[in-house]
This record gives C-alpha cells, sequence and structure tokens, in this order.
C-alpha cells in the first residue's frame, strides 16, 4: 500500500444519546467537523467552548478535558473526525514559535471560514486513488496550510509525561492482559519505580488501564457498526457485562445509548 494512503484517516462520529464525558485525553491532534447537533467542550485554557453544526473544533495534543455531545431532537449528534499523521504536522507546522505551542482547543466557524468545504476538498483526495503521489501528499497538506493560515496552531506531540507514555504502550494492544511488572520492564524501570513514577502524575496504573479501555470503546461505539459485546473484548474486558457496567460507571449512560435513544 503507498504510504500516503495512510497519512490522513478520517471516521464519521454518531451519537443518539446527549453525554457528558469527562476527563477525555487526546494523545495526538484531532479535528471533528461538526455535521449536526453541538459539541461542548471545557478547554483549560479557555473555558468552556461550544462547536456548532458547520464549525471545526481542533484538539492539541495531550490535553485532557471534559465534553458533552448533544443530539437534535430528530436527530443524532453527527460529526466527522480527522487525524493527520505526524510528519504532515511537522512539515506545516515545526516553524511554530515556542511562545505559540501551549495551545487550548480552537474553533473555525461555519459562517467565517467554511472548514466543510476543506473536508470535502480532502475526503476528494483521498478518495482518488490514481493521483502521483507528490501531488496526493501536496493536497493533503493543504488542509494544514489552510489552518494555519487562518491562525490555528498545531503542536506536534504532547508533553512526554509519565501518563501519556503508559497510554501510549496500553494502546498497542489493548486486549492484552497488561500488568503494571510487564509495562515497567518495556519502559525499561522497575515496578516500584513505575508506580512511584506514576503517582507523582497523579494517575495509578489500574487507573490509567481502565479509562485507555474506555476511551477506546467509547470511540468504537461512536464511529463503527462493531457489535458491543466484540467491542469489550477488543478493548480488553472479559465480558460484554464488565464493559457495560465500568462504561455506565465512567460516563453515565450504558454503551447502547450511544447508538439508540432509549424509549
Amino acid at each position: 500500500m503507498d504510504r500516503s494512503a495512510c497519512d490522513v484517516s478520517i471516521a464519521p462520529v454518531s451519537q443518539a444519546t446527549a453525554a457528558r464525558f469527562t476527563d477525555l485525553y487526546f494523545r495526538r491532534p484531532f479535528l471533528i467537523f461538526i455535521r449536526s447537533g453541538s459539541k461542548v467542550v471545557t478547554c483549560p485554557l479557555h473555558g468552556e467552548i461550544e462547536g456548532r453544526e458547520g464549525d471545526v473544533m481542533i484538539f492539541p495534543p495531550g490535553v485532557v478535558l471534559t465534553m458533552e455531545n448533544r443530539p437534535l431532537a430528530d436527530r443524532h449528534y453527527q460529526a466527522e473526525g480527522v487525524n493527520f499523521s505526524d510528519d504532515l504536522i511537522e512539515e506545516v507546522f515545526t516553524q511554530t514559535p515556542v511562545l505559540q505551542r501551549k495551545a487550548g482547543i480552537q474553533i473555525l466557524r461555519a459562517a467565517s471560514h467554511q472548514p466543510q468545504a476543506v473536508l470535502r476538498l480532502l475526503k476528494e483526495t483521498l478518495a482518488t486513488t490514481d493521483l502521483p503521489p507528490e501531488i496526493r501528499r501536496h493536497r493533503l497538506l493543504e488542509p494544514l496550510i489552510w489552518l494555519k493560515h487562518q491562525g490555528v496552531v498545531l503542536p506536534l506531540l504532547g508533553e512526554d509525561t509519565p501518563h501519556a507514555r503508559v497510554r501510549e504502550l496500553i494502546e498497542r494492544d489493548l486486549s492484552h492482559d497488561w500488568r503494571a511488572p510487564e509495562v515497567a520492564c518495556d519502559l525499561g524501570m522497575s515496578e516500584a519505580t513505575l508506580r512511584r513514577w506514576l503517582a507523582k502524575s497523579g494517575h495509578g496504573f489500574s487507573g490509567i488501564l481502565l479509562n485507555t479501555r474506555l476511551e477506546r470503546g467509547l470511540g468504537l461505539l461512536q464511529t463503527t457498526g462493531q457489535p458491543i459485546s466484540e467491542i469489550a473484548l477488543d478493548c480488553g474486558f472479559k465480558t460484554p457485562s464488565h464493559f457495560s457496567d465500568a462504561f455506565k460507571k465512567r460516563f453515565g449512560i450504558p454503551p447502547k445509548s450511544i447508538r439508540t435513544v432509549e424509549a
């Protein structure tokens, strides 16, 4: 496969029931183009921000935040999430001044910026399979150049914290039965050192493991039609009921309510 085919990914996001998700972690930069409903985000730097239909919200890497997706009375919340590869982001934003790299959530409004037009161009590029690699890459860079021209700051990576390093390792295989000694070994330290290291960051190993699995489960519920029972197993839960109980405890609604509105 041509490497450039993996440089950008677009995933449709759908949610039937309004829900507030706390302490969500974004390890890499992420763009969300809102098509229906609204999204309210509590940003550590800018406070509460609401994105509406047609807007694009830009999430920097390494941020932990609270968000709420709000469907309309007669339609699901719908959006499209876009991930760019690190090398594309680096090519466009590598010269960003250091003082500008502490970016919070940023938003470009539909009326003044028309971000959905940029999304359409991006999708057309991905759908055209016979483009020469050089032209394809240039067209995939254009949305990032456009974002920069609009004043968006998009750092490449978040801070390399203990929390981030452990999550990155776990995300490689969520179905694996991760244990603290194994993670410590993979990170080149003793288990005691790992636990002290994580304690200083305010996160425990078991909590990071559970949250990583639940947040991946949430993403799969929103972006795929995969059965909930399969999602539970793929995310490392021994049974679907265990996943459902943990999901409801963390997010306040059962997994099925992400996809359907209960009568």
